[in-house]
């Protein structure tokens, strides 16, 4: 060791020796700060003769079918690539994923590919060159989508749909491709609602719903309610709140934040919302999931009417649904409508597209990064495609996978059974093929994350404000929004037009303290060593 430090330094001298480290310190500094600009050097030919390990976070819906399509596609990709191993992760919470992410990327350790969402990409952009440019890889004519080395039938970039295909474009730039789309629709007891005296109406409105809430809360003489003859019933119980409040707003034309990551949503319109949902929550009419549980559950007992979740929830809803969480002996036969949420304008509808995506994290080998898209691709094929999208209400995300005959033909057969064509998932699909181009996406920066919670958090603080016997009015809501302006950190979010835009991430993990504390560290060592050595340099000019 002694040799090899006596070695560097007649070679290359004391400022080479301080360059060293300083580029030492700019290497561990390189994942936190500004935006990820860098171009990926997209390599000429693929080394087939290295083996690269290739890591795969992957979300399931706790659904054993979905866990063995992934791991089947990594067994398939391996046989098509026998030099790229994949390893494949299994979690069951995007939020667990999204910061397991963030951990790692301080460490360097983050996995060759994961599945995300935009908003989240918009956090990893943070540090530099962490993810992907996905840019070039799309287009290339080589190992682009539908690339001429490519050795099995990927999709084209005209073959992704363009709506979700926009979700992954962050600053100019695109960092993820889309891996399955759902929407929130909104399932619902019809049989109840024509009981009640109503006729379902094409499309739904904010103001049909709430009048037919307020119908079902009708009591016998026992206290049994009139429409179901039990004494429990929450005629709409809504899933996502912050969905709840996004769409809403989105549908008035009332303000939420710009591209540029400022904040809107504390406005008149989402004042009169919240009034209006206290209101419902007082009578009993209304409430969310965090503070009963799955709509699914309430429906299919006969104790809700309305219920708003996912179509990727579409088989727990029903009183066939194969997926069940109460005990059958509770289940009660109706009719089941699977609906468009309701809008403020029927007219002019308009709903959330949502769904994970797929992001590429860089790594010193670009032969690795190119095998992880190599894998990426092999996720867009119709051979994870359609049996993906079959186990939920997903829909693909390419016309290549939407337009196969296997797929149309599962689409035809709404019914069949009530498993894999159950009608409820196939008619939530298929509402969603229809309205693809009545979807929206919020804006992604850094930051849009806290402020979808936030927007979640002001309903559920008004319900549980109101099952706490407060008031609801102005002075209420005056005090909550300052509340999740401080609880989601939301003044830290940093405005700006351009790219480059360089905002507030908050408290960084413990190992990015740790980690910059060890840069500190070095940097007083580089300090240190100049000094002494200068002092022995002075100290033997003298003696001689």
């Amino acid at each position: 060791m002694r040799n090899s430090e006596f070695g560097i330094r007649n070679c290359f001298g004391k400022r080479s020796i301080l360059a060293l480290l300083l580029g030492f310190c700019l290497l561990l500094t390189g994942c936190h700060g500004g935006g990820n600009k860098a171009a990926f050097p997209l390599p000429r030919e693929f080394d087939a003769d290295t083996t690269y390990e290739i890591v795969f976070w992957a979300k399931t819906e706790s659904n054993a079918t979905q866990a063995n399509i992934y791991k089947q596609a990594a067994e398939d990709f391996g046989a098509l690539y026998p030099n790229i191993h994949v390893t494949v992760k299994l979690y069951t919470d995007y939020g667990r994923i999204y910061q397991d992410v963030i951990t790692n990327i301080a460490t360097d350790s983050t996995p060759n590919v994961c599945i995300t969402y935009p908003d989240h990409i918009a956090t990893y952009l943070q540090n530099e060159n962490c993810v992907v440019p996905l840019d070039d890889l799309l287009t290339d004519e080589r190992w682009g989508l539908g690339g001429s080395e490519v050795r099995f039938d990927a999709p084209t970039a005209e073959e992704m749909i363009p709506e979700f295909l926009a979700e992954c474009v962050l600053e100019g730039h695109t960092y993820g491709v889309p891996y399955m789309r759902s929407t929130e629709v909104c399932y619902v007891n019809k049989t109840y609602v024509e009981k009640l005296g109503y006729t379902l109406p094409e499309v739904l409105t904010w103001d049909f719903v709430w009048e037919v809430s307020e119908a079902a809360m009708a009591k016998d003489e026992n206290g049994n309610f009139l429409v179901n003859g039990q004494p429990t019933m929450i005629p709409f119980i809504y899933k996502s709140t912050d969905n709840m409040m996004i769409q809403y707003l989105h549908q008035l034309g009332a303000g939420y934040s710009t591209d540029a990551g400022e904040i809107l949503i504390f406005n008149d319109e989402t004042r009169t919302f919240l009034k209006e949902i206290a209101a419902h929550v007082q009578s009993g009419a209304f409430s969310t999931f965090k503070i009963s549980s799955y709509p699914a559950n309430w429906l299919n007992a006969g104790q809700c009417i309305f219920a708003i979740d996912s179509t990727a929830g579409s088989t727990w809803m029903g009183s066939d649904a194969p997926l069940i969480d109460i005990d059958e002996s509770k289940m009660v036969d109706f009719e089941t409508a699977v609906m468009m949420i309701p809008q403020a304008d029927p007219d002019n509808p308009s709903m959330i597209s949502q769904g994970p995506s797929i992001c590429v994290f860089n790594k010193q080998d670009p032969q690795e990064v190119l095998a992880s898209w190599l894998f990426v691709q092999y996720l867009l094929s119709n051979n994870v495609q359609i049996p993906y999208a079959q186990t939920e209400g997903y829909v693909p995300v390419t016309t290549r996978a939407q337009n196969d005959p296997v797929y149309q033909d599962y689409l035809s057969r709404s019914g069949e059974d009530n498993d894999l064509h159950y009608a409820v998932k196939l008619e939530a699909t298929k509402l969603l093929i229809a309205h693809t181009g009545d979807t929206f996406v919020t804006p992604v920066f850094n930051g849009s994350t806290s402020l979808r919670d936030a927007a979640g958090q002001m309903i559920e603080e008004t319900a549980k404000g109101v099952r706490r016997k407060k008031v609801i009015d102005d002075a209420f809501i005056d005090a909550l929004y300052p509340k999740m302006v401080s609880l989601y950190r939301l003044d830290r979010i940093q405005v700006g037009e351009e790219e480059g835009i360089d905002r507030d991430l908050g408290p960084l993990p413990t190992t990015s303290v740790a980690l910059l504390t060890g840069i500190g560290v070095t940097w007083l060592g580089i300090a240190a060593y100049v000094i002494i050595d200068r002092l022995k340099t002075q100290k033997r000019a003298k003696n001689s």
